[in-house]
């Protein structure tokens, strides 16, 4: 059972998180129409179509921020102590400091697990929704690229030629195990075209050795030969980026997929460590923004508690990227990459809850 003190904390974080989750959910609505809006202007929709789909990719956006989100909450949780003098009063009944952010450490991390297994599930479905509805608008939809347990699968159509093409390995950028097929408007089958190592660095593969099939008859090239496409490395590197499309399963079955195929999964797997340990991240930064209430003037006007609070969170997510980008271009071990900026913040709140109850 709860006592009373930690019923009304419980209750006083909760209406406070819960209301600055309203309001950036709003500032996120009227940002992203913003944008939607630039987008199908010259299209023919639905005045209300931008609207719609500003609405449906919104959560996975508030999802992202949630972490600060908890930041700025804390903030306001202890202003509003500060303000009605209700910290002196749970001191006088024998309350530490340190009960009340063993309160909302457990209280954030709880939210955090919630909205990593519910939130973050329903939000990038909705993503994922988002974008296949934008990519019908996109003067790309003909051109596609995905990754299944068979290998890399791509469609692309140039010069009134449609390829369909299935490679099973890549590596940087080379593809290898590679068939392509060609077919004419009409999709009939010109040629088979089958290689073990294809340069795509450039829009202009280049086939080594290829073995051609046209009309069942079957030559070898000794050399190599190009073929024109819409696709180089990077472009389908930019195309698997989008992890915030997928839900967790999915994200785990991508790895195996990418993994499979010879592909790198370090995106893949710095997006599910980075999942796993946002729960725990948000406790962290309820900490550290209940030590800096501590630490600072409780006399100060509610506008320094904001700017104090965004400044912290725009350190902290330089911080993040910064190592996460690290990760990405394996500069560094993945696990460090994750980790190492959760134990910085760590160890600033364990040596800020060392004298918190002098406070």
């Amino acid at each position: 059972m709860f006592k009373t003190y930690e019923k009304y904390i419980i209750k006083s974080f909760l209406y406070k998180f819960i209301s600055l989750t309203f309001v950036f959910f709003a500032l996120t609505i009227i940002l992203g129409s913003l944008e939607e809006i630039s987008f199908f202007k010259n299209l023919n929709v639905n005045f209300l179509y931008p609207y719609f789909l500003t609405l449906i990719n919104a959560p996975i956006t508030l999802f992202e921020i949630f972490p600060f989100i908890f930041l700025l909450t804390t903030q306001f949780f202890f202003y509003d102590l500060f303000k009605k003098d209700e910290l002196n009063l749970l001191k006088t009944n024998g309350l530490k400091n340190t009960s009340i952010l063993k309160v909302i450490f457990f209280l954030a991390i709880l939210i955090g697990i919630f909205n990593i297994i519910i939130f973050y599930n329903f939000a990038s479905n909705l993503k994922f929704y988002y974008s296949n509805i934008k990519n019908g608008f996109s003067n790309d939809n003909k051109y596609l690229a995905m990754v299944t347990q068979s290998g890399l699968w791509i469609k692309d159509e140039v010069d009134n030629k449609k390829l369909i093409i299935n490679a099973e390995l890549i590596n940087d950028n080379i593809i290898s195990k590679t068939i392509i097929n060609e077919f004419d408007d009409n999709f009939d089958l010109i040629r088979i075209i089958q290689s073990e190592k294809i340069d795509i660095k450039n829009e202009n593969w280049i086939i080594y050795n290829p073995v051609i099939t046209k009309n069942n008859i079957s030559d070898s090239v000794d050399d190599f030969i190009t073929i024109k496409t819409h696709f180089n490395y990077e472009k389908i590197s930019n195309i698997f980026s989008n992890v915030s499309t997928l839900n967790i399963f999915k994200l785990i079955d991508m790895k195996k997929d990418y993994e499979r195929l010879g592909y790198s999964s370090d995106e893949v797997y710095i997006h599910l460590l980075k999942l796993t340990v946002t729960p725990l991240l948000c406790g962290i930064l309820t900490l550290l923004s209940a030590i800096i209430m501590f630490r600072i003037k409780k006399n100060s006007s509610i506008i320094f508690y904001i700017a104090i609070g965004f400044l912290v969170s725009v350190i902290i997510y330089y911080l993040m990227f910064f190592f996460t980008s690290l990760g990405n271009n394996g500069k560094i071990p993945i696990s460090v990459s994750v980790f190492f900026p959760i134990s910085i913040l760590s160890i600033f709140s364990i040596l800020g809850i060392m004298n918190v109850n002098e406070k």
